[in-house]
């Protein structure tokens, strides 16, 4: 950007009169108007950063000189309401927010601001998006305040504001107003244009139209296209120079220079006689405006349908007071322990479990299931949720940025701002599409100039447009963005974009067996007898009464047959062995049956507990872990898919044996290790597999980092959920199957669109090069590409009503763990 005389080189503003401010910048002196400037300008230069003055495409923005004078603005920002409500805790002393900047206008900003708080101590991550002004910022509260930084930031000139999921509505709805303003002039002075153009050329057609009046339609044109162009224009020509300046042209370049390149004609034509294109540019314009709206209409119903549930949440809350009594509270006083009653038809406040009473829920924004989910005491309630029937206590566990739906809204973030390789790809191509684009309209007009002068700038405009490659640099991003929010209300949270692209051609699927086959809780798989004289219904109720005053993992096994009439007394509990008691005047054991002097037969992978009254064996129950609900139609649904099965567990071979051979699966080992599962993980990629790992705890962190693809159920760790590209939400392998066609749909439409893209261009071309396609017809030809694989991609989004691989099952969350990022 070039200084002009009595400006401040940082800001542009103009120069105060007396002695001016100077700093040395790349060895030059350069004014400034202020003491906020020169401090800005001095702190970018020491920094060695001198070049974001090289790379900008506007002034800086001035600092705010009364910031320092009220530091309590910053300073407020670190009491624990705030940081409860706006920032998650990634790990001891280490923190993460969102924010949304101010006055950021191009990589430049983005850029400087990287690199002064990438240099702070206490910062270990700052990512800043030009597009759209957000940044992620990571930094350790042990040496640094978040006050500290976003004072340094807004010293810049870019003033922070921590950003809540519902704030991105209020930004939607400014992006959407001002861009439907640049639209409606577009279209107004479009067709005001295109009527005097009608009259010109009718006046051309049979030579009879006054000179006066064809002069005063031509200034009308002019005088209408002017602010269609500098207006509605705006983000074209404000994109090419950008691009220019940073070296990299891109599908902005081309448009600009077509449709600036007609109106500077126009002008000169104008005032000289010849032909005028002021019917081309605004076409130009309203066109491609007509495209970018639609475009960003799309972005943001993909990006609100996966916040939906984030902005569910209640403004208040009726919190439970110590007397019993109920106070309505701003859900930014909620805190882990509250307890809150919730009525019926309302919002679950915060990731909780339910103390008091039962009722059904709505969490279909959370899981997609559109059938309701029954819970009760000691069951969880997740936040965003809708309760239907009956008021429930709940005591709160997880509050603001820790609870289920904002870690899915930070993972849709993340996953939906990264670009995936082939989307990196089309960018590249483009670019040098473009490039080349370039040279081949200076190669035509050159030759037209030697052949035809008068069709020159015509052809050369045709070119420039109907070549712009909008439509391949949309085709992958738009399907991305919609295949991941449509794989979210199916349950499938993509964490990262990237892996989208592998599982569609994923060919081989290893599985845990604990929390990923099964739910992680025993069930009863069979009572054996071993007398007449007590049945095997009795024998599961008296069994159920001494174990309910056991918490040990296998007294749940037996709590659905629990009978109120029964209760079991002087109950003693052996660590390891089992427990008795005495019921109606016998005395009962049960546990392992060496502890009881029975002998262990062959269970097929279960685990015996055996019954005694009064010293006489009465029953064994032979216990397992309960499999997930209709996990082996997931798994038919997967081998249908062309995925080959393999378990790999750290469980006992008579377990994982049974389970393998319940389940069909022919492939399973078992007693390893995390290492050994990496080793496994390693050969099959060594032999060309793609793989896809699904896991649940802890000891699965290392093969889910190292897999192709890894999977995390969503009622596993967090480790093991930080470590995965995908989540299954409601933590159920139908969702995966439900996944892999989505994934490979994306990709057939990705495909398409690419397809569609490079056909088109390659078609047009040479019809525009050969003069055979009008400018009008060229804007008309290329929005029209742009718009096919926009709604192409839309297709995706719009795919919400679809048959799940399973019906008839539940599908509602095992648990609510928190989501890590």
């Amino acid at each position: 950007m070039s200084d002009a005389a009595g400006q401040c080189y940082h800001c542009g503003e103009a120069l105060p009169k007396g002695p001016v401010r100077r700093v040395m910048i790349a060895g030059v002196e350069q004014p400034m108007c202020c003491a906020g400037c020169e401090a800005v300008a001095r702190l970018i230069d020491e920094g060695g950063l001198g070049e974001f003055y090289r790379f900008r495409s506007e002034y800086a923005p001035t600092p705010d000189a009364q910031l320092a004078a009220h530091d309590d603005e910053w300073n407020a920002y670190d009491r624990d309401s705030v940081l409860e409500s706006y920032v998650r805790e990634v790990s001891d002393a280490t923190y993460e927010a969102v924010l949304l900047l101010e006055n950021i206008t191009c990589a430049a900003c983005s850029w400087l601001i990287e690199r002064v708080l990438i240099d702070d101590d206490g910062v270990d991550h700052i990512q800043v998006n030009p597009a759209t002004g957000r940044a992620i910022l990571r930094w350790r509260a042990d040496e640094t305040a978040l006050s500290t930084l976003l004072r340094r930031i807004a010293h810049l000139g870019y003033r922070p504001h921590l950003l809540g999921a519902d704030q991105a509505v209020p930004m939607f709805t400014r992006e959407r107003r001002a861009a439907l303003k640049r639209l409606i002039v577009a279209g107004l002075g479009m067709m005001q244009v295109m009527m005097y153009a009608v009259a010109l050329y009718a006046g051309a057609i049979y030579d009879d139209m006054d000179a006066d009046i064809a002069l005063f339609l031509r200034g009308v044109s002019l005088l209408v296209a002017t602010p269609v162009l500098l207006y509605s224009g705006t983000p074209f020509l404000r994109g090419a120079w950008r691009d220019l300046r940073a070296r990299r042209p891109g599908m902005d370049v081309p448009v600009s220079l077509a449709i600036g390149g007609a109106y500077v004609a126009s002008v000169y034509h104008f005032f000289t006689g010849g032909e005028i294109y002021f019917d081309s540019v605004t076409m130009f314009v309203f066109f491609l405006t007509t495209a970018r709206f639609l475009e960003m209409s799309s972005r943001h119903r993909a990006a609100l349908a996966t916040g939906d549930s984030a902005r569910a949440l209640p403004a208040t809350a009726r919190r439970i007071t110590t007397h019993g009594e109920t106070e309505t509270v701003a859900l930014a006083e909620l805190s882990a322990g509250d307890h809150v009653r919730v009525p019926a038809g309302t919002i679950v406040p915060g990731d909780g479990r339910i103390i008091a009473g039962e009722s059904t829920f709505d969490e279909s924004l959370l899981s997609g299931e559109f059938m309701p989910a029954a819970h009760g005491t000691a069951e969880n309630a997740i936040a965003g949720s809708l309760n239907l029937t009956s008021s429930v206590d709940i005591e709160i566990e997880r509050v603001g940025q820790n609870t289920l739906v904002a870690g899915i809204v930070r993972l849709l973030e993340r996953a939906q701002s990264e670009r995936p390789r082939l989307a990196l790809l089309a960018d590249r191509i483009a670019g040098i599409f473009v490039s080349a684009v370039l040279v081949l309209a200076t190669v035509t007009g050159f030759y037209w100039w030697q052949v035809a002068p008068e069709q020159t700038l015509p052809i050369v405009l045709a070119v420039l447009v109907v070549t712009c490659p909008c439509a391949l640099s949309l085709a992958t991003p738009t399907a991305f963005v919609a295949g991941t929010a449509s794989l979210a209300r199916r349950g499938l949270l993509v964490a990262r974009a990237g892996s989208l692209q592998t599982l569609a051609n994923a060919d081989h699927l290893i599985l845990d067996k604990t929390g990923t086959l099964t739910q992680a809780r025993l069930g009863i798989e069979r009572v054996e007898c071993l007398t007449t004289d007590y049945n095997a219904d009795t024998c599961r109720r008296m069994a159920a009464a001494l174990q309910a005053h056991s918490a040990h993992p296998i007294a749940q096994a037996f709590r659905d047959d629990a009978d109120d009439s029964l209760t079991a007394t002087d109950v003693r509990e052996h660590a390891g062995q089992g427990i008795e008691g005495n019921l109606a005047g016998h005395h009962l054991r049960l546990g392992q049956p060496a502890w009881l002097g029975v002998s262990e037969d062959a269970t097929d992978g279960g685990t015996p507990v055996v019954l005694e009254i009064d010293t006489r064996p009465v029953a064994r129950f032979v216990l397992e872990d309960t499999p997930r609900p209709q996990v082996q139609a997931s798994l038919a649904a997967l081998r249908e898919l062309g995925l080959t099965l393999e378990i790999a567990s750290g469980d006992s071979p008579g377990a994982v044996e049974a389970m393998a051979k319940r389940m069909g699966i022919d492939d399973w080992r078992a007693r390893m290790t995390p290492e050994d599962k990496l080793a496994r993980l390693r050969t099959l990629q060594s032999e060309g597999k793609r793989v896809v790992m699904v896991g649940d705890g802890i000891n699965d962190a290392p093969v889910l980092g190292g897999a192709d693809v890894s999977v995390a159920m969503g009622s596993g760790s967090v480790l093991a959920q930080a470590k995965a590209d995908m989540l299954l939400t409601r933590a159920q392998l139908a969702d995966l199957a439900s996944g892999v066609r989505m994934a490979r749909r994306t990709m057939r439409v990705i495909h398409q669109n690419l397809a569609w893209a490079a056909c088109y261009n390659l078609v047009a071309l040479p019809l525009a090069a050969g003069g055979l396609v009008q400018p009008w017809m060229a804007a008309l030809g290329m929005s029209a590409s742009s718009l096919l694989v926009v709604a192409n991609a839309a297709r995706l989004a719009r795919a919400d009503h679809y048959e799940p691989v399973l019906t008839g099952a539940s599908l509602a969350p095992a648990s609510t763990p928190a989501v890590s990022t």
